[in-house]
């Protein structure tokens, strides 16, 4: 439980050091990576982070998404393939990361919805106005995402023995 404590100090950590660039994190990588050793023991750490986040920002309406879209992140990545060969996920794991970025305003999309009222063309203009941003989202997310294996094949060596007893 220690180290899921501290893996999820580490997300939230990392989000808070880089808001001085909008939209750029390293939370889709760390979901990617902590799903991809740990399983469903990830939702741990992720949502360790979620909380973290309101008890410090506050439990507002921009923070109700965080209850399910790092949610999604992790199930695409626990739908991958374990095995998959390191060529292609070199590939895949960034591609993914990247495109959750994208669809960050899709999917924050519903709650803003929900809490404003907006009917779905003023859905639809809310997600368009955000593009801009969510193509920061996905650029910064892809460029994390190269870091997914290599961190990834560290954290699997460090608790080799630990995984082998799940």
């Amino acid at each position: 439980m220690v180290v899921f404590a501290m893996l999820g100090t580490l997300m939230f950590c990392s989000k808070v050091i880089m808001e001085f660039l909008p939209n750029i994190h390293l939370l889709g990588m760390f979901t990617m990576v902590f799903t991809l050793v740990f399983r469903k023991k990830a939702l741990i750490p992720i949502y360790l982070c979620v909380l973290i986040t309101a008890l410090y920002s506050g439990f507002t309406m921009w923070w109700i998404p965080y209850l399910y879209i790092w949610t999604i992140l992790w199930g695409i990545t626990m739908l991958l393939p374990k095995k998959m060969p390191k060529k292609i996920a070199y590939i895949i794991y960034p591609l993914i990361c990247g495109l959750h970025g994208l669809a960050f305003g899709i999917l924050y999309a519903p709650t803003q919805a929900l809490f404003f009222g907006f009917n779905f063309k003023q859905t639809v203009a809310w997600v368009i106005s955000g593009l801009p941003f969510d193509a920061v989202h996905a650029v910064g997310n892809f460029c994390a995402g190269l870091l997914i294996i290599p961190l990834t094949e560290l954290l699997k060596k460090l608790f080799a023995k630990n995984l082998m007893d799940n």
